[in-house]
């Protein structure tokens, strides 16, 4: 009998790849789709509707978070603006972990593994750390090397991509000259 995974879900196309390889692990998924980083609410609602989408086309079974907390993911990275990923992951890892416990699932991991803009060694930091308070096991696996693949399936099937991961911060990055 497979073990049983929730795997947080950043977006459709970042799923893609990573949903696959954990199954090939030999992992049940479950997946979950809670990010109250993501801004503004537009982005939010066609990242959701877009892995909706794809859960449907491809039979995933899917948790998803309607609440979008804004004022308190502002509150919460505004606190300390530097240390605002290690807030987030810490946030959306603990959410994971605590719904796995929940609803009896042993391991979780993140599509955010996927992303080669994404901060890998503070993930796996945040999910071991989250992990020991829930009593569970974080799945750490390096997908940057998926990157590419799960983009150009997501390309081929036409699923909106967004060019950054969500909170007003990396957009301002991505525009913004330094």
């Amino acid at each position: 009998m497979a073990e049983k995974m929730l795997l947080h879900i950043c977006c459709a196309p970042c799923s893609i790849y990573s949903w696959r390889y954990f199954q090939q692990k030999g992992f049940e998924i479950k997946g979950l789709f809670f990010n109250p980083n993501i801004q503004p609410f537009k982005e939010f609602a066609k990242r959701k509707k877009t892995l909706q989408s794809l859960a449907e086309a491809e039979q995933r079974d899917v948790i998803y978070e309607d609440d979008y907390p804004l004022e308190e993911f502002l509150s919460r990275v505004m606190k300390s603006s530097e240390e605002r990923c290690a807030i987030c992951y810490r946030w959306r890892l603990g959410k994971t972990a605590a719904l796995a416990r929940e609803n009896g699932i042993s391991f979780f991991s993140t599509t955010l593994l996927l992303s080669p803009y994404q901060k890998h060694d503070l993930l796996r930091e945040m999910g071991d750390k989250v992990a020991g308070k829930f009593g569970l096991k974080f799945v750490y696996a390096d997908l940057r090397g998926g990157f590419k693949e799960s983009i150009d399936t997501a390309k081929n099937m036409g699923l909106y991509r967004q060019g950054y991961c969500g909170c007003i911060f990396s957009e301002k990055e991505r525009y913004y000259p330094s």
